[in-house]
């Protein structure tokens, strides 16, 4: 064997290990790439009807929402109507009832100061007066 001969085979035999190995990262990268399509249709799988719930969802919150909407509204109403008959009742009942207090604080005031008057001509020590009669000093 002349010496291209060796070199030839030598060149043959590392091609040989080459394609070996190409083979087998080849084999491996498509090992991955089935386990990556088989996990994206899982994925897939699973996503479309948890989009479907998370729309279905979605539709029933904004029918809650219309619902609060309605209340608060109504709420809001019922504020103002509550509003109304307190300031009704106010004006209606207020002034009158104030004078009426009033009035009938003036007819205490007057018969306190009436009785007061009575008192004062009543002699010291009598009956009714709350006071002890007092004692001449010395």
């Amino acid at each position: 064997m002349s010496a291209g001969q060796v070199a030839g085979l030598v060149v043959a035999g590392f091609w040989a290990v080459l394609v070996v190995f190409l083979a087998v990262v080849l084999v491996r990268v498509a090992r991955v790439l089935r386990q990556t399509a088989r996990l994206v249709s899982g994925i897939a799988d699973q996503t479309v009807p948890l989009l479907g719930e998370a729309a279905v969802t979605l539709r029933r919150t904004g029918v809650q929402l219309e619902r609060v909407d309605s209340i608060t509204a109504d709420v809001k109403q019922v504020t103002a109507n509550a509003s109304a008959l307190s300031a009704t009742v106010n004006a209606a009942l207020g002034g009158p009832l104030v004078k009426v207090a009033a009035f009938g604080h003036g007819v205490r005031r007057a018969s306190q100061a009436a009785r007061g008057r009575q008192e004062s001509t009543k002699p010291r020590g009598a009956l009714g007066s709350g006071q002890q009669p007092r004692r001449p000093k010395g």
